[in-house]
């Protein structure tokens, strides 16, 4: 059996959605986008490709305050599905929201599911595709969102 050269998938996969939702916390919304350089996202029934594609959208869903959501996305249960090659993975997970904003005290806001794809690319793990599939429980958003998306 050959090495596999790429780092453990077991490793580097949750760390990228780790990653993602540590960079979206802080307001870095070009960093989140640029883990999609090799990539894509889709929300919304749309593919949406590009750094600056991205963070269009994301800038017109949520709300920043002071720079920032003021959110915490706690990503859970990723399911990894390994190809048989070891160079290519689809992981699902769940996300909850928790947000805390000027005139709005900590409380959970929302929750749903993400189905992503990785590939190796360059000797390192990278996101080929994040579905942002739904979401399935939502909370009291008005410090959040500025519109919900709804999964077509």
């Amino acid at each position: 059996m050959a090495s596999n050269p790429a780092p453990d998938p077991a490793i580097a996969i949750p760390n990228l959605l780790y990653r993602y939702a540590m960079l979206f916390d802080d307001g870095d919304l070009a960093g989140a986008a640029a883990l999609f350089d090799h990539g894509h996202v889709v929300a919304g029934g749309h593919r949406i490709a590009g750094a600056d594609n991205i963070v269009a959208m994301w800038q017109g869903w949520v709300q920043l305050h002071d720079g920032k959501p003021r959110t915490r996305h706690i990503t859970t249960n990723p399911i990894i599905d390994l190809a048989d090659d070891g160079l290519s993975a689809r992981c699902q997970s769940q996300w909850t929201v928790i947000q805390a904003a000027p005139a709005f005290p900590l409380q959970l806001v929302a929750s749903g599911r993400y189905d992503d794809r990785f590939a190796v690319i360059d000797g390192a793990w990278q996101f080929t595709e994040r579905h942002y599939v739904g979401t399935d429980l939502v909370g009291d958003t008005s410090a959040h969102l500025i519109r919900i998306l709804v999964e077509g």
